[in-house]
C-alpha cells in the first residue's frame, strides 16, 4: 500500500476550549530511525489531552506538536534500525503525540501487538492506562499481591485499569467515585468496595475498612484536599503515587510527621518526559505481564464512548463532563 504524501489530523488552533479543535490536512510523517509510522485505526482521547489543548501541558522537545499520546493500527514503515516489527504488523503504541491523525509516527520499543481477539478500538485503548498503572502502581507503588489498594477516580480510564490490574494480581481494591452508579461500575471492575465522595467521607470508609490499619497503596490524580487524607489514610510503610492534580497540586494543611512515624513514601510521575528508554523497559514489563492476562480476555479496557476524528471536540466535552465510566476513544 502506498503512503499519501499528505494526511488529516485535528489541529488545536491556539489554546483554550475544546471549540480551538480542527480538522486540517498536513504532511504525514516521515519514521525517524527507531519507529515506526502506524496508519491509524483508533486513538485514545486521555486528560494529558486536554491540559495540552488548555495550554497547560506543552510537548516534550522533538515531539509532534499534535494532540494524542495512543493509537492503535497498521504498521505501513519503519525506520532503519527498528527489527522488531514488520510491515503489515498490527500494533498498539504511546506516542509521544500525534495521535490525532490518520498516521502516527512512534518508537517501536513502546509498541505492542494486538492482545488475542482485539480489534483497533480496544488495543488503542491500551496503553496510556497500562503503561502509566503499571509504571506508577506497580513499579513505583510496589503494589504487592496480598496488599490494599486505593484508587481514586475509580472511573476514569486509569482508575478502570487500575482496579482491573490490582485485583488480577491479587490486592484488596477500594475506590472512590462520584455517583452511585459509578461506585456500581467499580465494583464490577473489580474493587472490594467503592465510595461515593459526594456523599460520604472517603478517609473514614477507609478506616472503617481497614479497621484502622490504612492502607498499602494509594494512586492519586485529584491533589488539593485529598492529599492530607492521603497521608492519614495510608498504614505503616504506606505508598502515595501522585499521577495528576485535578484540584492543585498544594496542600497547606500536611502533618509531615506521620510520613516519619508511619515510614510513609509520597511519589509520583508523568509518562510524556520519560525516555525512549524508561518507556521501552515499562513496554516489557507490560508484554511480559500483562499482555498474557489481556490474550486471556481478562482485565480488558471499558470504553464508554467512540468518535470520529472529525468530532475531538466532542470527546473533550465529555471528557472534561467526567460523565463517562472508562475510555473515550477516536475513530479514523
Amino acid at each position: 500500500m502506498s503512503i499519501p504524501q499528505t494526511m488529516t489530523y485535528v489541529n488545536a488552533d491556539g489554546a483554550g476550549a475544546p471549540d480551538v479543535l480542527k480538522v486540517a490536512t498536513g504532511p504525514v510523517p516521515a519514521p525517524k530511525p527507531d519507529e515506526v509510522l502506524i496508519r491509524v485505526t483508533a486513538a485514545g482521547v486521555n486528560r494529558p489531552d486536554v491540559a495540552q489543548r488548555q495550554g497547560s501541558y506543552p510537548p516534550p522537545p522533538g515531539a509532534s506538536p499534535i494532540l494524542g499520546l495512543e493509537v492503535a493500527g497498521e504498521v505501513v514503515a519503519k525506520g532503519d534500525a527498528v527489527t522488531a516489527w514488520s510491515v503489515g504488523d498490527l500494533v498498539c503504541g504511546l506516542a509521544n503525540g500525534g495521535g490525532y491523525a490518520e498516521y502516527c509516527a512512534v518508537p517501536a520499543s513502546q509498541c505492542l501487538p494486538w492482545p488475542k481477539g482485539y480489534d483497533a478500538l480496544r488495543a488503542a485503548a491500551l496503553p496510556e492506562t497500562f503503561f502509566t498503572v503499571w509504571a506508577n502502581l506497580f513499579q513505583m507503588g510496589r503494589l504487592a499481591e496480598g496488599e490494599t489498594a486505593l484508587i481514586h477516580g475509580g472511573t476514569s480510564g486509569i482508575g478502570v485499569t487500575a482496579i482491573q490490574l490490582a485485583h488480577e494480581f491479587g490486592a484488596r481494591v477500594f475506590a472512590t467515585a462520584g455517583s452511585d452508579e459509578k461506585c456500581a461500575a467499580c465494583k464490577r471492575f473489580g474493587a472490594d468496595a467503592a465510595i461515593n465522595y459526594r456523599t460520604q467521607d472517603w478517609a473514614a470508609e477507609v478506616k472503617t475498612l481497614t479497621e484502622g490499619k490504612g492502607v498499602n497503596v494509594i494512586l492519586d490524580m485529584v491533589g488539593g484536599p485529598y492529599i492530607s487524607k492521603n497521608i492519614r489514610s495510608l498504614g505503616m510503610d504506606g505508598r502515595l503515587v501522585f499521577i495528576a492534580f485535578l484540584q492543585g497540586s498544594k496542600a497547606p494543611d500536611v502533618d509531615f510527621v506521620q510520613v516519619m512515624v508511619r515510614r510513609l513514601t509520597i511519589t509520583g510521575s508523568t509518562m510524556r518526559p520519560r525516555t525512549t528508554a524508561q518507556k521501552a523497559a515499562i513496554a516489557d514489563e507490560l508484554r511480559a505481564k500483562v499482555w498474557p492476562v489481556l490474550d486471556a480476555g481478562r482485565c480488558a479496557p471499558a470504553i464508554h464512548a467512540t468518535f470520529p476524528l472529525a468530532q475531538a471536540a466532542e470527546a473533550h466535552r465529555l471528557m472534561e463532563s467526567s460523565q463517562h465510566i472508562g475510555k473515550i476513544m477516536l475513530t479514523v
